[in-house]
């Protein structure tokens, strides 16, 4: 498989591999409304059910995983863009795996759009930005399920995603202070 300007898919190993190869920071832009993680299925399914029960196996070991790269020197900050009013997936992510995960010591921060508009200066990409130079696209389907990560190494593209990391940072509000204008379920107080 030869790379391309837009990337080159990479399989589930060096995808995790990633996140034990970087040493200072890993960003996340993430900017769906839904996303489809066969892991978070049963999970979601209870919070639509029973709302706010506790977090996941799979959000505790993330959280391991912040804590003890946090011990090493590293950073972890994601900027989500996020359409008001919060999609159901939306609610149930903030509630059982932002929490935990800003506890555990990442950044996490929202950014707030009313549907129908989109902030300016940031793309509707996803991606991991390892280092500021390590570019990890995500593709995902319209369903919100993950198809491929991709490794770009186009010096243009990742000069771009810098840019679109300190603008979304610049723009967004801390999820601690973002929540608390909803209830333990994220609805509107």
């Amino acid at each position: 498989m030869t790379e391309s300007r837009e990337g080159k898919p990479i399989s589930r190993d060096e995808f995790e591999r990633c996140f034990t190869d970087f040493r200072y920071t890993a960003f996340r832009l993430e900017t769906l409304q839904n996303y489809s993680v066969g892991g978070e299925k049963d999970p979601f399914k209870r919070f639509m059910s029973d709302g706010f029960q506790g977090f996941s196996a799979a959000v505790y070991e993330w959280g391991d995983e912040i804590r003890a790269g946090i011990a090493a020197g590293r950073r972890y900050s994601r900027v989500h863009v996020v359409t008001e009013p919060l999609s159901d997936y939306l609610r149930f992510e903030c509630a059982c795996g932002y929490r935990l995960s800003v506890t555990a010591g990442e950044d996490i921060r929202i950014l707030p759009v009313q549907e129908g508009d989109w902030p300016d200066g940031i793309p509707r990409l996803d991606y991991w930005l390892f280092d500021s130079h390590r570019l990890l696209k995500m593709n995902y389907g319209p369903d919100g399920a993950l198809l491929t990560p991709e490794l770009v190494d186009d010096p243009e593209q990742i000069v771009a995603a810098n840019l679109w990391r300190d603008r979304a940072m610049h723009l967004s509000v801390p999820f601690t202070e973002y929540e608390t204008r909803f209830d333990i379920d994220m609805r509107p107080r």
